[in-house]
């Protein structure tokens, strides 16, 4: 049945492709077809007829604006222009158009389009009809402004998931289309730039297609990008764009920290284009749905990745336990340690999407990496997992970290870093967070010398250099502490009541905050007051350097990783998530899995960790104890990762 708003969207519809019709019939010209956006959902399937109009349409009608393309190169249709507008829009328009809700059309609904618009509209349509193909290849979309009747052209990336374009095809010629997620086997050799070097090529060495990913018309990533020209301590560059989670619309949020605005842009759009692979499968192919208990062996028991306990099952509405007979999603994972197909539950892999059948899990974006080919997205996807894994097993298990000295590094870098943090008025330290793995692993600690709000900040990094490992997580730190004071004086009696009730620890944000609030510091003291003195990187690692591959394949050191895992007693798997968009740029996203790890998760009532048997074994298993941990010997406090 069609609702008041959708008849009036329909009947504008019907008035401009008339008008411009005679204006083609004039001057001897074709007309264009016409679609309108706004009225319905376009990021649901359309009958036949309706979504084939919609793929021909070069004229669309919105509120405010009417777009004219896609013109000057092959590789999109109507319906892509119209799915990526629709994920554009305001949180309110959104749920309103995506929800089921019944809404009320707010005035006219669209313009009444005068003589002298519809006017603008042909000219703007004879022109794009006639213009040679766009210089990037991209197809163009032009946006004519309905009060000022300003024009803006942006290009548009074909949509992946689009029901009618048949031209979303990588580069190889093999639809997207034919399959899910991509086999990753064979993993093949990867000569590296030089012995230390394991990203095959910069960040700046990609040719993206910025204007493309960020614009406010059809942006893939959002409307755009902002750059923080006041921090102090880095210089930030970030974009943001809602995805549709568990928990409804979801502001998600994409940066780079660098110290130039060219470097963090780069590193910007790479998060972006990571965060978009792995927040929602970007392919047309049906997934699997099944129990577990009918799959066996061909698949992963979630339960080894870790459960919430009883209580939050009982007292969470957004939750509900696992059940090994209840069909759920799976996608294609492959076990690097079997070499092997492994089906995984579609749930633990992307982490902004899901269903009510298979909501026993909140996870995030751990294990999910970015690279120039599988084997370096795969090795950054498990250095992530190490350094998260390590990170808890430092926190919770209340492990003696050594400190690092960092007045012994002579890195410029480092320095500057460090005297950065000292004109907010912070002091940071280092400590060595290796466990049971022989990865290096540091966490930082900004600290605030006279105690305010933004007390102490944490972060951490995982890397084959020591120092490059620690001038990660310092940098990682600079990012927090600009602002850090500001988010605790924002919001003290909500921080105050999470420091006396834990379980109002909620959201990511929180556990950060919460440790900004002076009367925190209590429970950190094992990193404030370090049992051994400071000692130099190269002292602490000295190990390390006689066993790390100094090799010139990628390979190898992806292997040398893998096999950390499996002599744990722990399978690696990965799945590849690499999106159609992606694949054009010569990128590849994957998720990596390594079942047993502790996986970092935000609300204190959903901590997987606290249930998983590696926190109570990995200290005893690394020589730093004799028993294993007791539950009296966990530290029971929120994690402080930000």
């Amino acid at each position: 049945m069609t609702t008041p708003a959708e008849a009036s969207f329909e009947a504008a519809r019907d008035r401009m492709e008339r008008r411009l019709a005679e204006r083609a019939a004039a001057h001897g010209h074709p007309a264009p077809e016409v679609a309108v956006l706004g009225g319905t959902d376009l990021l649901r399937p359309e009958d036949a007829d309706a979504a084939r109009r919609r793929a021909r349409a070069t004229v669309h009608l919105t509120a405010q604006a009417v777009l004219v393309g896609p013109w000057g190169g092959d590789g999109a249709c109507g319906t892509c222009l119209a799915m990526r507008w629709q994920r554009l829009r305001s949180r309110t328009e959104r749920d309103a158009l995506e929800t089921g809700r019944a809404s009320t059309l707010a005035g006219p609904g669209l313009p009444a389009l005068p003589e002298h618009a519809v006017d603008a509209v042909w000219a703007l349509h004879r022109h794009t009809a006639d213009a040679p193909a766009s210089a990037t290849g991209l197809p163009q979309v032009s946006r004519l402004d309905l009060e000022t009747l300003r024009v803006q052209t942006v290009p548009l990336l074909a949509e992946p998931l689009c029901p009618t374009c048949t031209s979303c095809t990588p580069a190889d010629g093999a639809s997207d289309r034919e399959g899910a997620e991509q086999p990753v086997l064979p993993l093949v050799s990867r000569p590296k730039p030089a012995p230390d070097r394991r990203r095959l090529r910069p960040a700046d060495g990609y040719e993206l297609p910025e204007a493309a990913l960020a614009n406010p018309v059809c942006g893939v990533l959002g409307a755009g990008t902002w750059s923080d020209v006041v921090s102090p301590t880095t210089a930030p560059v970030a974009g943001s764009v809602f995805m549709r989670g568990y928990a409804g619309l979801t502001d998600v949020t994409w940066s780079g920290q660098a110290n130039s605005f060219r470097a963090s842009r780069s590193l910007a759009f790479l998060e972006g284009l990571e965060r978009y692979a792995g927040t929602h499968r970007r392919s047309t192919a049906p997934m699997l749905t099944d129990s577990y208990h009918n799959l066996g062996a061909a698949a992963l028991d979630p339960r080894e990745c870790g459960l919430y306990s009883d209580r939050t099952y009982r007292e969470d509405p957004m939750l509900g336990p696992f059940d090994p007979d209840r069909p759920i999603p799976w996608v294609q994972g492959w076990s690097l340690r079997d070499q092997k197909p492994v089906l995984v539950p579609a749930r633990i892999c992307y982490y902004s999407a899901g269903v009510a059948a298979d909501n026993f899990v909140f996870e995030c974006s751990n294990g999910c990496a970015i690279g120039s080919c599988l084997e370096e997205a795969v090795l950054y996807g498990l250095l992530e997992l190490v350094e998260r894994d390590a990170f808890l097993l430092g926190w919770y298990g209340n492990a003696p970290l050594p400190e690092i000295d960092l007045t012994a590094s002579t890195g410029p870098a480092l320095r500057a870093m460090l005297d950065r943090a000292a004109l907010l008025g912070y002091d940071v330290h280092a400590y060595d967070n290796r466990i049971d793995l022989a990865v290096p692993v540091v966490t930082a600690l900004a600290v605030r010398r006279d105690g305010g709000p933004g007390t102490l900040a944490f972060a951490a990094s995982a890397g084959f250099d020591p120092e490059d490992t620690i001038e990660s997580a310092v940098s990682e730190i600079l990012t927090y502490i600009p602002h850090l004071p500001g988010q605790v004086r924002e919001r003290p009696d909500e921080l105050a009541a999470m420091a006396e009730n834990f379980d109002l620890v909620r959201r990511l944000p929180d556990h950060a905050a919460l440790f900004g609030l002076p009367q925190m510091a209590r429970y950190a003291r094992s990193y404030l007051e370090p049992a051994a003195p400071a000692r130099p990187a190269a002292e602490l690692y000295a190990d390390w350097a006689e066993t790390c591959p100094r090799g010139t394949d990628l390979l190898d050191d992806l292997l040398f990783c893998r096999d950390r895992f499996t002599e744990a007693g722990h399978d690696v798997i990965v799945v590849d998530q690499t999106s159609p968009e992606q694949r054009r740029l010569g990128l590849h996203t994957v998720s990596t899995l390594v079942p047993g790890l502790l996986p970092i998760d935000f609300g204190w009532t959903r901590q997987r960790a606290l249930g998983l048997p590696r926190l109570r074994t990995a200290l005893r298993r690394a020589g730093l104890r004799e028993t294993d941990l007791t539950d009296e010997e966990l530290r029971l406090v929120p994690h402080p990762f930000p």
